[in-house]
């Protein structure tokens, strides 16, 4: 069990990744279950716009979602950041960066995960003994190139045993779908 650290959680400004949902479920449930939601709508797999955050502007959110049109990206390239953290990264990656300058320009005083310019991906694993590119590799076989097609923002909470969605923005509408 895990010890009860005090964190209240944070927010995380998201788009999903449905086909690697089910890949991601099993690993969160394999670390910690109490991050696994029962929200049907909280998207676990996902390539973070901005985090972490504790207020934000819903119109200037609702603006950037608005602005944006549906677009597909790929995922297919595992690699590792230099604390271990295994991850895929989008192709193209142009346009997350976009929605991240965008959003972190409407928040100025969020200091994104990865500062000062955080590089869009899906995390995965973490190094260990038993967990190398490799093995990630053995367990994503058929599932990758994962074609995706991005169509809303998501702002979801992350809390131990509370996580869920807060509002879901489609790309190329004026209102929410929430």
């Amino acid at each position: 069990m895990t010890a009860d650290t005090g964190w209240r959680g944070h927010a995380v400004l998201q788009i999903g990744v449905p086909p690697l949902e089910s890949w991601i479920v099993a690993r969160t449930r394999h670390y910690d279950a109490r991050f696994v939601s029962d929200d049907p709508r909280f998207q676990h797999a996902h390539i973070t716009i901005l985090a972490p955050l504790h207020r934000w502007d819903e119109a200037a959110l609702t603006e950037l979602a608005r602005s944006t049109r549906p677009f597909d990206f790929t995922l297919n390239e595992l690699a590792v950041f230099a604390d271990g953290c295994v991850y895929l990264r989008p192709e193209p990656e142009a346009v997350f960066r976009r929605l991240t300058a965008a959003a972190q320009a409407a928040h100025p005083d969020v200091v994104p995960f990865g500062a000062p310019t955080p590089v869009p991906h899906l995390t995965l694993d973490r190094l260990a003994a038993d967990v190398t590119l490799a093995s990630n590799r053995v367990l994503l076989a058929g599932m990758l190139p994962a074609r995706c097609r991005a169509e809303a923002l998501e702002l979801v909470w992350y809390q131990t045993g509370n996580c869920h969605l807060i509002r879901r923005w489609a790309f190329g509408q004026a209102q929410d779908t929430a």
